[in-house]
């Protein structure tokens, strides 16, 4: 089982979180900047660590060079990830 979330980036953010936009859609804030993939690698184990899954378990789809990415999330599906994201953006 894997799933599958699109989300939207903003590198060199004063801190990390992630919530959700005004659209419906997942924004993930990193403190990395967009060279040599630092900042792909930081929303990966910042996915993972929010979804409580393995930073092997996530990796990116489509979008390596954009904003607008999709991210691949192995072994937990996308009704689950939204479950768990909303859960966290709620929670104090």
């Amino acid at each position: 089982m894997s799933g599958s979330l699109p989300i939207r980036v903003t590198p060199r953010a004063s801190r990390e979180h992630i919530e959700r936009g005004d659209g419906g859609e997942w924004k993930v804030f990193v403190t990395a900047p967009p060279v040599g993939g630092q900042a792909n690698r930081a929303v990966c184990e910042l996915i993972a660590r929010r979804l409580g899954v393995s930073k092997s378990a996530v990796s990116i789809r489509t979008g390596h060079t954009s904003r607008t990415k999709v991210l691949a999330i192995e072994g937990i599906g996308e009704d689950e990830i939204e479950r768990r994201l909303t859960e966290d953006a709620s929670s104090p």
